[in-house]
């Protein structure tokens, strides 16, 4: 089944459900009746304008179907807490094959999940480096040893057959008894002989004398003679061996009379350190005894965070560079250093980054003269029985990498046990794309090779496909909780592919998000092997490379929200082009295109950073010029985010005292920074943290629709305030569920579940509320609107439309009025968040604020990367300035200035390859970004 017409020639019901992925007449969401048959393992890419209905038919709908079947096959004990799970709206769904989602959303915020845990890597560490780990002692960085009981048995046969041996331990004497107490207790246990420097006593004899002879003590445990075929000798003496290491207190002393003796010892000791036998738990920070002892597992302690104390380094003491000094009442603590600094000849009028370390470390310490920050904090600390100075604290307060595990979280002497030279702090620490050759090339002996054959299988498979996915980059040792949505998916198609599971059906939301062009190659050859493996892939995709090289498409619109939810196209590529009028076609073939005319904006002032080398940042030195658009760009792991979120952001955001972020490695800043009023990162994270918070409430157009509600005849008769529209409030919300339109089951083993609530059947307010209504529409009928309805709907309602425009200019029109946050996916969050910027208004106040933005284009169609960058050069004409961290060569081909690092990611990226305008950078040879920009500018 090739295309879309194919689909009417067969009827849907005739096909196989072995063969295809059968939905028919679906209408989850926006979903016109779509009906459509995918088939099984092919890579099938699903594309449409943003909210045309793709994540509707791939999430909403077929991954839905999925769990719900799977619930379905579970025991009827589990389903009596489940049995309410909706069945998606569609007639039927045949041939659904176990479904694993993989979404862009990170959700885990656990601040102990790694990149290692969660792809069980670590799992597999632990069991190797306890099973075949050799410990090494600090001190002299000898291997440490322990004696076994076959070991000892081992040594005794290797002698000849016949020769006597003797078995022996020293006699330990305990809690001040005298030898002779000592032998008395060894006759009641039933040893019967002694040696003293080597000569055998009998244990009675020596009892009844009245002085003991001078001498080395031993118990004699045993005396036998070799016999290597004899199972019961041999037992006798494992038994005899053991005894002797329990009465020696870990020591046993073989003697082969005339050849050879020699003592063995069971304690894992050396250099007077006695170590801990490597065990799985001694590689577990999420077990106590395994965590390090200082931070208990987090790999960081909160201390006090320098950056925030002195935020501005250009000021002097003088003009208040220490923060927590300025005050009225702090400010005593600043005095006698302003009035007694020329006695100590300290500057207060330099600037702190330009004081000498000595300087700069007086300040902390103090002298007779004046008390430094440590003895500031030391009192704030004694006086927290007092809110406003645990308020003050927390402020000056941040989290750093514990000193003690170098944030790998492991207790210290972990890292004693090494393989091939290697302890597991260390590998947890490299990027994996030198853990990896390290494993390929591990020269380990024959006998641990058979116990670690299949763990190092294991660990290379997932290292392989971490790096396949491009995130080579990263290390094991990476918080789950600080990666990209792209990041984090991939992480989890390598943990898939590493299962190795097989007719199982992946849906996957946008997998080359946060991926340069170079590196999408290698994620296509990724879904390609997950496919070959015998699965069915199905990609919610706009990148043009995944549908060249996708099996099937699956073209959803024509437009978004109530205009789309059709099936426009099924097919190859090839009959995409030739038989196809989408927006995907058009933009696939040039007829549409982005082209952004650029005003060429001329720029004098500029923020530089100089000598940022936090992570893998070379020490590098940049300007980011004010009053333009400005792109950050490079392949995957080469140290974007780094510059900018790790380093820009916190250092500007801790002078406006709005980011308590930890700040990366750096010199300074420098530049015209001091004209920026105000600095915001426009991230991809939730708009509300409340699952009531939606667009409609976030941009401030809801405090008018309310108002105009409480205007009309019936509210005013009833008493109907502006808050009884509320449903965040008491008073017109439904209470049965708060207002949230929806009731949550919490699943313990399961994804909670959300059920229309029955009370009010999801139209969030009391019955009452519902009777004051606005042209026959009541205030729930709002909230089902979408954007452009609601646009349409209040014609010469000003106050509200002004409010709504900057949704639908930003490409939001299809989302609802009252949609739920956490429904938006994370590019819609970002663009309300650029909605509400614009939705001020001009900039009528002189402010100048900094935008950060992280891939805007997440989740966008060219079409809507067209209205994106109309909005985005809105906020420049207001006067602002504006960041990007982009791959996008559409993006990248309408910025005013480029800052491309690389040249590869990891370790061998963190340089400046490139600063200047796109079509300067065209012309360099031997980069990534330029080739493909040149591709990008010949399309066109």
């Amino acid at each position: 089944m090739n295309s879309s017409h194919t689909v009417q020639k067969i009827s849907i019901d005739d096909l196989d459900p072995k063969e295809y992925i059968i939905i028919k007449n679906a209408k989850v969401n926006n979903l016109k009746s779509l009906s459509v048959a995918i088939p099984r393992n092919k890579l099938v890419v699903v594309t449409g304008l943003s909210g045309s209905g793709k994540s509707s038919l791939a999430f909403d709908t077929l991954f839905a179907e999925g769990q719900r079947m799977y619930v379905e096959s579970l025991s009827s004990y589990a389903r009596q807490f489940l049995g309410r799970m909706e069945k998606p709206d569609v007639e039927y769904i045949k041939g659904v094959s176990p479904a694993i989602a993989i979404q862009q959303k990170v959700s885990t915020k656990n601040p102990r999940s790694t990149v290692g845990t969660t792809t069980e890597i670590y799992d597999y560490l632990k069991l190797l480096f306890s099973r075949i780990g050799r410990t090494f002692s600090p001190v002299s960085g000898e291997e440490v040893k322990h004696h076994t009981v076959t070991d000892v048995v081992d040594f005794i046969h290797s002698f000849e057959e016949g020769d006597r041996v003797m078995i022996s331990c020293p006699l330990q004497i305990l809690n001040d008894r005298s030898i002779k107490q000592e032998l008395e207790l060894l006759l009641q246990k039933g040893f019967t002989r002694i040696l003293i420097d080597g000569e055998a006593y009998f244990v009675e004899d020596l009892v009844i004398e009245k002085k003991m002879p001078k001498g080395h003590y031993e118990i004699l445990i045993d005396r036998a003679t070799v016999q290597k075929e004899d199972e019961d000798n041999q037992f006798r003496i494992a038994d005899s061996v053991q005894t002797a290491f329990f009465e020696g207190h870990g020591e046993c002393t073989i003697m082969i009379p005339e050849k050879d003796k020699r003592t063995f010892s069971d304690k894992f000791e050396l250099d007077d350190i006695l170590f801990e036998l490597p065990s799985v738990n001694f590689f577990s920070f999420n077990n106590p005894y395994g965590a390090c002892r200082t931070c208990e597992g987090f790999g960081s302690v909160l201390g006090l965070d320098p950056d925030l104390v002195i935020p501005d380094k250009s000021m002097s003491v003088y003009e208040g560079a220490i923060a927590p000094w300025r005050g009225e009442t702090t400010g005593k603590w600043l005095e006698p250093l302003v009035k007694k600094g020329i006695y100590f000849d300290f500057p207060i009028h330099r600037a702190y980054e330009d004081l000498s370390e000595a300087e700069q470390e007086l300040l902390w310490t103090g002298n007779s003269h004046f008390k430094g920050l440590n003895e500031f904090f030391k009192e704030l600390e004694s006086k927290t029985h007092k809110i406003q100075y645990r308020v003050m604290l927390s402020r000056f307060r941040g989290r750093t990498t514990c000193p003690d595990c170098r944030g790998t979280r492991l207790r210290k002497d972990a890292s004693f046990v090494k393989i091939a030279g290697h302890s597991i702090t260390d590998i947890v620490l490299m990027p994996i794309e030198k853990a990896l050759p390290f494993f390929q090339t591990l020269d380990i002996s024959p006998a641990e090779q058979k116990v670690a054959n299949r763990l190092l299988k294991e660990i290379l498979n997932r290292l392989e496909y971490i790096d396949k996915v491009g995130l080579g980059y990263l290390t094991l040792n990476r918080l789950t909780s600080s990666l990209s949505g792209g990041e984090f998916q991939r992480i989890k198609l390598a943990t898939s592919l590493g299962s190795a599971l097989v007719g199982s059906m992946y849906i996957l939301d946008e997998p080359s998000i946060g991926l340069h062009p170079r590196d999408t190659d290698r994620l296509i050859e990724v879904l390609k092997a997950l496919r070959d493996m015998g699965n069915t892939v199905i990609v919610v995709e706009h990148e043009e490379k995944i549908m060249k090289a996708a099996d099937e498409i699956i073209d959803i619109g024509p437009d978004a929200g109530v205009k789309g939810g059709n099936l426009m196209f099924q097919g190859n590529l090839e009959e995409l082009l030739a038989s196809s009028d989408t927006y995907t076609a058009k933009y696939l073939k040039g007829e549409e295109k982005i082209n952004i005319k650029k005003a060429n904006r001329k720029w004098r002032d500029s923020i530089v950073v100089r000598g940022a080398r936090e992570n893998n940042l070379k020490n590098v030195t940049t300007k980011f010029p004010l009053n333009t658009l400005t792109v950050v760009t490079g392949v995957s792991g080469s140290g974007k985010s780094t510059l900018i979120k790790k380093v820009l952001y916190p250092a500007l955001g801790k002078i406006h005292g709005t980011v308590i972020d930890e700040t990366g490695k750096f010199d300074k800043l420098e530049g015209d920074y001091k004209k920026i009023t105000q600095i915001e990162f426009v991230d991809q994270n939730p708009i509300g943290k409340s699952s009531r918070s939606n667009p409609v409430t976030y941009v401030k157009a809801y405090d008018a629709i309310r108002a105009l509600f409480s205007e009309l005849p019936v509210s005013k008769q009833r008493g109907y305030k502006p808050a009884f529209f509320s449903f965040n409030v008491d008073g017109g919300r439904c209470e049965a569920c708060q207002g949230e339109g929806t009731q949550t089951v919490e699943m313990q083993f399961m994804a909670d579940i959300h059920l229309t609530c029955e009370s009010c059947k999801g139209k969030r307010f009391k019955a009452e509320i519902l009777d004051a209504k606005y042209k026959e529409k009541d205030i729930s009928d709002i909230l089902a609107m979408t954007i452009d309805e609601a646009m349409e709907f209040f014609q010469g309602k000003n106050q509200i439309i002004n409010k709504l425009q900057p949704l639908q200019e930003v490409g939001l029109g299809y989302i609802g009025m009252g949609q739920s946050s956490n429904t938006l996916s994370g590019g819609e969050a970002q663009r309300v968040k650029l909605a509400s910027f614009l939705g001020k208004g001009g900039n009528k106040s002189g402010e100048h604020i900094l935008f950060i933005f992280d891939e805007p284009t997440t989740g966008l169609h060219f079409h809507d990367i067209k209205k994106l960058l109309h909005s985005i050069n809105a906020l420049i004409d207001q006067g602002h300035t504006v960041i990007i961290i982009e791959h996008n060569t559409e993006v990248i081909k309408s910025a005013d200035w480029v800052i491309d690092i690389g040249p590869e990611g990891g370790e061998r990226g963190g340089n400046i390859t490139f600063e200047g305008t796109p079509e300067a950078l065209m012309e360099v040879k031997d980069n990534y970004t330029a080739k493909y920009l040149r591709e990008a500018f010949d399309g066109n």
